[in-house]
């Protein structure tokens, strides 16, 4: 029986601790917090409950494969639409999930044809048939990735893929209204990178919102945490909570050993679901560092306002965006500056509109986030009042209304705070950002070739950031440690 450890009880750790036992592996997973899920995780306060970090939930087919017989503890329902979208000159559009309303509304608000922009889902589907397999499903770092007929499907397809284009010269081209360009833009931060410099292959993405769907987890975004750790619990992985690694050991270019403050865990297989940089920075800093992966441009990162609200805002749903008026600036901000944008776009997720009991009666529990850069040592002592200044005001234009006497309990998590509660480097939400047209290939791949038994999962390596990714890293992960160690 192989002798896994795993560091860091993420969501990427949770579903490889739970595909490795199942295998016949003997799991340890070794996690800082004193609780599961790492950013996919939940609070209280004064009544309220939040969901603390994602809370979008798309594929749910994965979570299901994951769990496999154990699927029945896992209940969710599908959303008839994907969000409500205000911009500051009053125009107000609904994401609806059925495409002839979906087409009903941007004819009405946008006065334009909806064909452009259903067509554009189309193509988006395109990208997801001929790149899913190839750049979310497996290494790319393997010569055996290339060898099947799916991915030479795509590479003979490479022309229509997008990678020479950024998205939003990709949207300018497509869509006929500027605020349909500046909504299917927005799908550049679903892994926190600059639809004007990111490639329009991103455009995938839409695809996993609009025509698959968009979806809600009963007992809110942490039950996606609870369903895999508990299953694995049952299955007899083992958990050591409090009790963050502090050392991979190597032996001979193999790994030999995990240590904590409180024990020598001996491993056969490591798969650290801690971020790549202090993976390597901290836990093997006797090894060769990968200096130029390591170095790359980071995602944003996030400002986020846990608010208790004793009010009920019908024009709000469980997603809602309120536009910046000058989105590339705030991406220029986020990615070239120095400092955040002031005009900055707000997120605003209520999960009490689908689940009442997370707020008490007629009131609302606000998540409020805005992108902000990674931190690189700016003064954000000084820019998080400046910031909350501005949410507030886009807030009370966008609803006609003086949010801040409603707000009766607030809790708040910045980049410096995401970094200390989950190890993100510079508190970067999605590891390396994609502002790059090479960049799924630049990620850090899910194995080690210089130290054998090394594997990596989780949202700062390949393929990526969010839930549906992380999830497939464990699936990328069991696979190549199935073959390497059968």
């Amino acid at each position: 029986m192989k002798k896994v450890v795993i560091i860091g009880a993420g969501i990427g750790g949770l579903a490889t601790a739970l595909r490795l036992k199942r295998r016949g592996c003997d799991v340890t997973v070794l996690e800082q917090a004193d609780t599961p899920g790492g950013k996919l995780n939940e609070f209280r306060q004064t009544g309220f409950r939040f969901d603390a970090g994602p809370s979008l939930f798309t594929l749910p087919s994965l979570v299901q494969e994951l769990l496999a017989e154990d699927a029945g503890r896992f209940t969710f329902h599908k959303l008839d639409r994907s969000c409500h979208y205000f911009w500051d000159d009053g125009t107000r559009f609904t994401a609806w999930a059925d495409k002839k309303k979906l087409s009903d509304e941007i004819q009405k608000v946008f006065q334009v044809d909806p064909a452009p922009t259903l067509q554009h889902l189309k193509k988006s589907e395109f990208l997801y048939r001929y790149t899913a397999k190839l750049f979310m499903e497996r290494s790319l770092h393997k010569i055996g990735s290339y060898l099947s007929k799916d991915v030479w499907d795509a590479f003979v397809r490479v022309h229509r893929l997008q990678l020479n284009e950024s998205m939003d010269e990709v949207n300018r081209k497509r869509l006929n209204h500027p605020k349909l360009v500046q909504l299917f833009n927005r799908y550049a931060t679903y892994n926190g990178s600059d639809p004007y410099r990111a490639p329009g292959v991103l455009n995938i993405i839409p695809h996993l919102e609009h025509n698959i769907g968009t979806f809600f987890p009963r007992g809110g975004m942490y039950q996606i945490t609870q369903s895999i750790y508990q299953t694995a619990k049952a299955k007899g992985v083992k958990f050591h909570f409090n009790e963050g690694a502090t050392r991979i050991e190597v032996n001979q270019k193999k790994v030999s050993f995990v240590e904590s403050a409180k024990h020598r865990y001996p491993a056969d297989i490591v798969v650290s679901n801690a971020d790549v940089v202090p993976t390597y920075r901290y836990l093997m800093k006797d090894q060769e560092q990968p200096e130029k992966i390591l170095s790359r441009e980071r995602s944003s990162s996030a400002l986020i306002f846990y608010w208790g609200i004793q009010r009920e805002f019908p024009q709000l749903h469980l997603h809602n965006i309120l536009f910046s008026d000058n989105y590339q600036q705030e991406f220029e901000h986020l990615f070239k500056g120095d400092h955040p944008f002031e005009d900055p776009t707000v997120y605003i997720n209520i999960t009490s509109k689908c689940q009442p009991k997370d707020a008490p009666s007629g009131m609302e529990n606000w998540f409020v986030m805005i992108n902000v850069p990674a931190n690189t040592g700016q003064d954000w002592s000084k820019w998080i009042p400046v910031l909350r200044k501005a949410i507030i005001e886009k807030i009370n234009k966008n609803l006609n209304t003086d949010i801040e006497p409603l707000i009766v309990t607030e809790h708040r998590l910045d980049p410096l705070s995401i970094e200390s509660k989950t190890g993100s480097y510079q508190g970067a939400l999605y590891g390396t950002s994609s502002n790059d047209k090479m960049a799924a290939f630049l990620r850090h791949p899910n194995f080690s070739s210089k130290i054998k038994g090394l594997y990596f999962c989780g949202g700062s390596v390949h393929p990526g950031g969010g839930i549906p990714l992380c999830l497939l890293s464990a699936r990328i992960v069991d696979d190549l440690s199935a073959k390497a160690h059968e």
